[in-house]
């Protein structure tokens, strides 16, 4: 059976009454809670909800027909005697030594069987285990029929063993009431360690002024004053104060009447339940502040490390050089071609880099293969840049939420930090330059280039043939001139002259072009800074959020 089931089988929706779907729900957003921030916070001070999710599954699984009651108090409160008197039968030792109560006792009004499971859970031996057969007899005790009454041992034992014992099934018992006596009742432990602790469960908390036939009433009524007052300091205003003797039955009517009415309700473990969800959700509060954006990271800290990242993986390096390799490929394809032949002899700035696009792909799929550029690795300055940078981008995401999620912003930011070089070293492998294209221009002028050339080969064959009397030289004449000579002359002056008026124009280009590479290798960086710094940072806000819509639901009432 759910969880949600069992909570709602063991509520009937009347007034005064837990609402069964508002306590599932809030239990429901304390797990939603702890599962978002699991990988972020400490696991120290998530220990408490952990441990009311656990306790609250187990609980709500074992009977909701029994209701467990815990007698607490300090050595010398008649605590086991107020047991015993409340049971009508000699259960618990009573005695003078310190520590009286070393062990749990409980006692059960029903049948035993009914209860072991529950008893089992709560960690109450076999043997110390009693139970009130006439319960089952319709004598007067059947009113208090699936009441599971315990002893505890005394809070302020000299025995550490017994105190550690009294801690741990405090966490697990419905309701607790505390027994006090006229001499001990503003105990500065038992009001500090334990009562101020129990604030949020001042519907499952009644606290008894024991032993109090040896009081005369009026002084009862001051030490019960005084008492209220202490427990109004201590946050446990709407807790019931009454007063009790082990000797005298008739002062035990009151106590008797409260347990009757708890019993009948069974609402006491949803009760500690809803105290509890509110005592934790309290803890957790610290942790989570005002809201924050997932985009918490703003565009100057992501262009900062951008710019960090872009120098580290040489950018301006590769911007220089498409720059150069655009020169060097312009000149090389409209260059006087008598000459160009010379530049080819020196490397292209671009694949001197391994920086040519490579169109192989991996056998059998479509995945490109991006080998490694040649770029020199960051120097020691360049990585501490890019570290402070990094470090800047989780301070400016924890700037607005409170600090305990700073570590795991910081881890986050520094998380695929192992990573950056090769990704930085792929991104700009695989950025397009612009350069993978031939223009038109450099076709056409290399053409007239060689054109040039061929028209200047052609003279210099005709005069030489002149020269040696084998085609007339003055055969054909253009403004005065022999064409021979005019082939020739021309074909090297214009080709030359118009290499010259093209240098400003390669030198624009390629300035431009060393501009849109930059760019473009900016953005691939920026990717990679998102993916590989910004992304693992953003989880985390992502997850902050989710914590902080959980946590709201849990506190809601």
């Amino acid at each position: 059976m759910s969880l949600v089931e069992k909570v709602r089988e063991s509520l009937t929706g009347d007034d005064g009454r837990i609402d069964a779907d508002r306590l599932v729900g809030r239990l429901e957003s304390l797990s939603r809670f702890l599962r978002v921030t699991d990988p972020y916070l400490p696991d120290g001070d998530l220990v408490a909800a952990h441990t009311l999710v656990e306790r609250a599954g187990t609980r709500l699984k074992l009977s909701q027909d029994h209701t467990v009651v815990a007698l607490a108090g300090s050595t010398g409160s008649g605590k086991s005697s107020l047991f015993n008197a409340l049971a009508r039968l000699k259960l618990s030792p009573v005695g003078v030594r310190r520590p009286t109560t070393g062990v749990a006792h409980a006692c059960v009004w029903g049948p035993l069987d009914q209860a072991n499971r529950l008893l089992d859970w709560v960690g109450v031996l076999p043997r110390q285990r009693y139970v009130r057969e006439s319960a089952l007899d319709g004598d007067d005790e059947a009113s208090l029929r699936g009441l599971v009454l315990l002893d505890l041992p005394d809070f302020d034992s000299v025995d550490r063993g017994h105190r550690l014992e009294v801690d741990r099934l405090l966490g697990l018992v419905d309701q607790v009431i505390w027994v006090v006596d006229p001499q001990k009742y503003g105990d500065r432990i038992l009001h500090n360690a334990y009562l101020k602790q129990f604030k949020q469960h001042s519907d499952v908390t009644v606290v008894v002024l024991n032993q109090a036939d040896r009081l005369s009433a009026a002084d009862t009524e001051i030490v019960l004053a005084d008492l209220r007052r202490l427990l109004d300091e201590d946050g446990l205003e709407t807790a019931p104060v009454m007063a009790t003797s082990a000797k005298q039955p008739g002062m035990l009517n009151e106590l008797r009447e409260s347990l009757e009415k708890t019993v009948a309700e069974r609402q006491a473990s949803l009760r500690r339940l809803a105290g509890d969800l509110d005592s934790v959700s309290e803890q957790l509060a610290e942790m989570i502040g005002p809201p924050a954006a997932e985009d918490e990271v703003d565009r100057a800290t992501v262009r900062q490390l951008s710019e960090a990242l872009a120098a580290s993986a040489g950018v301006p390096a590769v911007a220089e050089a498409t720059g150069n390799a655009y020169r060097h490929r312009a000149a090389s394809a409209t260059g006087w071609p008598l000459v160009k032949g010379l530049r080819k002899l020196r490397p292209d700035p671009l694949k001197r880099l391994h920086l040519t696009p490579a169109e192989a792909k991996t056998p059998g799929t479509d995945v490109e293969v991006v080998s490694r550029t040649s770029l020199p690795p960051a120097t020691a300055a360049q990585k501490s840049a890019v570290g402070l940078c990094v470090r800047a981008v989780a301070a400016r995401a924890a700037a607005p939420i409170p600090e305990v999620w700073a570590p795991a912003l910081n881890t986050a930011a520094r998380s695929r930090s192992d990573d950056l070089p090769d990704a930085l070293d792929r991104a700009v492998g695989s950025t397009d330059l612009g350069m993978s294209r031939t223009p038109i221009w450099w076709r056409v002028v290399g053409g007239l280039q060689w054109l040039l050339v061929v028209a200047a080969v052609a003279g210099l064959g005709w005069v030489v043939a002149g020269a040696f009397g084998l085609a007339p030289l003055d055969a054909i004449e253009v403004g005065g001139f022999a064409l021979p000579l005019i082939l020739l002359v021309g074909g090297l002056v214009l080709g030359i002259l118009l290499w010259l008026l093209l240098k400003p124009l390669i030198n624009w280009a390629a300035k431009r072009r060393r501009r849109r590479a930059e760019q473009r290798l900016q953005a691939a960086v920026t990717g990679v800074a998102r993916e590989h710094v910004v992304a693992p940072v953003r989880e985390v806000l992502n997850a902050y959020a989710q914590a902080r819509e959980a946590l709201a639901a849990v506190r809601s009432e």
